[in-house]
């Protein structure tokens, strides 16, 4: 396992950076996307409802394997198929799409569930001041909200840091990716492995408890 670690540890280590970037670029779009198919979903609109129901609902019922093969292979065929010969997609931005979109979809449910939580008289306080629908989402309900969503969200990055061991399929040289061409390399299966739980087993314990420290806090602050 030393002889490993001493040969192949920057390896591990730049794939373990490339599977943190891949993680939270993918965050980064997945709250942009969650933040508007949530809205979608609380408003009074019934075909942005519809929307962001039918978006939520299809994401999360296609695994991510699949959507990461069909925005790899699938979407650079199709616009090639359209007269775009020359569309490509590599595997980190296919990669960031795929989680993007799945962990979009959750991330929807988490500012939906977060903004319903808020009570409805401080929607109702705002707009008798004056303030029209979107400013008091802005300034009032969604602040409120925040505080009950920043557990969930960091869970939520949790499990997106784990699924991007799924986007190895594709060729994204994260983590475990890397260990597959160690082991290749190597034959020494037990102990690639073994470093490579270690080291996602780190990153995950870590984030597991800021969140459990933010919760303690958020729930003091109420």
């Amino acid at each position: 396992m030393i002889g490993i670690i001493e040969v192949y540890g920057s390896m591990l280590l730049r794939a373990l950076g490339q599977t943190l970037l891949l993680t939270l670029l993918s965050l980064l779009f997945a709250m942009v996307i969650g933040m508007i198919f949530g809205l979608m979903n609380v408003g009074h609109n019934r075909v942005l409802n519809l929307i962001g129901t039918i978006y939520v609902d299809a994401v999360r019922g296609v695994p991510l394997i699949v959507l990461a093969y069909f925005i790899y292979f699938g979407v650079p065929a199709g616009m090639q198929g359209l007269g775009f010969a020359s569309f490509r997609l590599n595997a980190l931005q296919a990669g960031t799409a795929a989680l993007s979109m799945n962990c979009g979809a959750y991330m929807a449910e988490i500012i939906r569930a977060g903004i319903e939580s808020v009570d409805r008289g401080q929607m109702e306080a705002a707009r008798s001041l004056g303030l029209s629908y979107s400013s008091s989402m802005a300034l009032v309900v969604i602040p409120q909200a925040v505080r009950t969503m920043i557990p969930s969200i960091i869970n939520q990055f949790i499990i997106t840091l784990k699924d991007t061991s799924i986007l190895s399929i594709i060729g994204f040289p994260e983590l475990t990716n890397v260990g597959k061409t160690i082991v290749g390399n190597t034959l020494k299966s037990l102990q690639t492995w073994a470093i490579v739980g270690v080291m996602y087993m780190v990153v995950i314990v870590t984030l597991s408890k800021v969140a459990k420290r933010i919760e303690r806090r958020v729930n003091r602050g109420r």
